[in-house]
């Protein structure tokens, strides 16, 4: 009678973990296409004169062909960093904080382009738009976040005057591929694939 009592719990808590497991996978693919569609599209006007980008309804500034904003930004280890560090080297520069789940699923795949990329000299920077990101509450949670992700580029802490450089930044992750000359090739608002943000990540490391 014990035997079967015991067998019955232990095939309870392997029906719980496979039920666990597949309700979070189904949450993790939600969660996903939902930031799938407030992805980045490009209208042009009629005129043509002028280009905008919609996300989740909100209207963003297309800058593709645009000088990338310079700015001077404290680290997450302290140390100043200038974009124009960067002159002559190809950027993906991305906006997340962490309370974004999309940032935190791309993440990972800019750590792997930066040491794909690494001979063509990309260099990933990661711009942290948290509120109030000096406490030590939110800084905990950015390098536990950094951890989880495995992330080890450069993150930096935003003053919140670069987002507004870089076209408000309503919606997050937004992402800008800056190429050698220090122009904006490409940029994703919301998440996109990690092909297209590898195809994007190639535009700017062409002619290495």
């Amino acid at each position: 009678m014990r035997n079967a009592v015991v067998g019955g719990l232990i095939v309870l808590v392997v029906a719980l973990l496979v039920w666990s497991g597949v309700h979070n996978l189904h949450a993790r693919r939600a969660e996903e296409a939902r930031a799938r569609d407030q992805q980045m599209t490009i209208a042009v006007d009629k005129k043509g004169a002028t280009a905008t980008a919609t996300a989740g309804g909100e209207t963003v500034a297309d800058l593709r062909g645009k000088p990338a904003g310079v700015f001077t930004l404290t680290s997450s280890t302290g140390k100043r960093v200038s974009l124009n560090d960067y002159k002559g080297k190809p950027v993906l520069l991305n906006f997340w904080a962490t309370w974004c789940t999309p940032c935190k699923v791309e993440m990972p795949w800019f750590e792997d382009f930066q040491k794909k990329y690494a001979a063509q000299g990309l260099q990933v920077v990661g711009i942290n738009e948290d509120d109030d990101a000096q406490s030590a509450e939110v800084k905990d949670q950015i390098k536990k976040t950094l951890e989880r992700t495995g992330v080890d580029y450069t993150i930096l802490m935003s003053d919140k005057s670069v987002g507004d450089a870089y076209g408000g930044l309503d919606v997050l992750p937004a992402t800008f591929f800056i190429d050698r000359s220090g122009k904006i090739v490409a940029q994703a608002i919301g998440l996109a694939s990690k092909d297209e943000a590898e195809q994007n990540v190639q535009k700017i490391v062409v002619g290495s």
